[in-house]
């Protein structure tokens, strides 16, 4: 019977799992924010790449990385790079 009535409770933090949920799709909004080459330019950078890296990667030059970190940090209202690094790691897009 013990095990009937432990199953059959409801657990105490069933409703923390489902704010957790809605912080999920918070930061995918504002992933989804970024264009697609703005979260590849966020990637790199986040894993450590220079300017000049990235540019060398994603075949554009240093000023076009330059302009889309630029957009980044802006639409995620971020200051550096790392902050940044920060955010992208505690969303474990990185």
């Amino acid at each position: 019977m013990f095990c009937t009535e432990v199953i059959a409770a409801p657990h105490p933090l069933l409703s923390i799992g489902s704010r957790a949920g809605d912080a999920d799709s918070a930061d995918d909004d504002e992933f989804n924010r970024l264009s697609t080459r703005e979260q590849e330019v966020m990637r790199l950078i986040a894993r450590g790449y220079t300017y000049r890296e990235v540019a060398a990667e994603l075949f554009i030059s240093v000023k076009t990385v330059e302009t889309h970190m630029s957009a980044v940090l802006r639409k995620l209202q971020l200051s550096n790079r790392t902050e940044l690094t920060h955010w992208a790691t505690v969303r474990r897009i990185i």
